[in-house]
């Protein structure tokens, strides 16, 4: 099953939550676009720690010189992102597509995350992240998706573990808990690695 990340905001976690799918399900890894970071960007960090030799890394479509909103980064470059480029690698393998910042973050003037999401119409996977106001993006942003019927396999949550927020936002939302990701004080190949023996996923 070809599947979704999609996060609550930029930062949250979405790349470790890749590499974790990836490691353990042997899938292929896309990000469509990449603003910025282009010597060290999140399709790098996955060739650098999945391990598993079925996951193929494949190129972006849209790589962008600054680290900024897609539709500014593109602007700058002197770019223009069109939807009918956002066609899914040829792969025989599942693969995961993660999203460049939140759902509504801009790819183009008049073309979302939210957008490609229903455009792809894939299942998705909400990253969210154990902050203050993750509650209410968190929540804003399983509305949205609900409004654009947008289809969610459930949420992984990201960092630091505050129970009442989790607990908080699963009762709220209705939706399933898939994994938690702790706070690693770094990642490496053998860390993602191991975490990912953890994880019981079927997609």
């Amino acid at each position: 099953m070809n599947i979704i990340i999609a996060g609550i905001h930029t930062g949250i976690g979405k790349t470790v939550c890749s590499a974790v799918i990836c490691q353990a399900l042997g899938y292929d890894y896309w990000k469509p676009v990449q603003a910025g970071e282009l010597n060290d960007s999140d399709s790098i960090f996955i060739k650098r720690n999945v391990t598993n030799p079925h996951c193929q890394v494949h190129p972006e479509k849209y790589r962008l010189t600054i680290p900024a909103s897609p539709h500014y980064a593109a602007e700058i470059d002197g770019v223009e992102i069109k939807p009918a480029d956002f066609l899914l690698p040829n792969t025989n393998n599942s693969i995961v597509v993660e999203t460049a910042g939140g759902i509504m973050s801009p790819l183009s003037n008049s073309f979302l995350n939210i957008d490609l999401m229903q455009q792809l119409n894939l299942p998705v996977i909400l990253v969210s992240n154990n902050y203050l106001g993750s509650i209410n993006h968190t929540l804003l942003t399983a509305e949205a998706m609900h409004k654009k019927s947008v289809p969610v396999k459930g949420l992984v949550f990201c960092g630091q573990e505050f129970l009442s927020t989790r607990d908080f936002i699963l009762q709220y939302t209705k939706l399933p808990l898939l994994f938690s990701i702790p706070q690693f004080d770094v990642i490496t190949p053998a860390v993602i690695a191991d975490f990912a023996k953890t994880v019981s996923l079927h997609l």
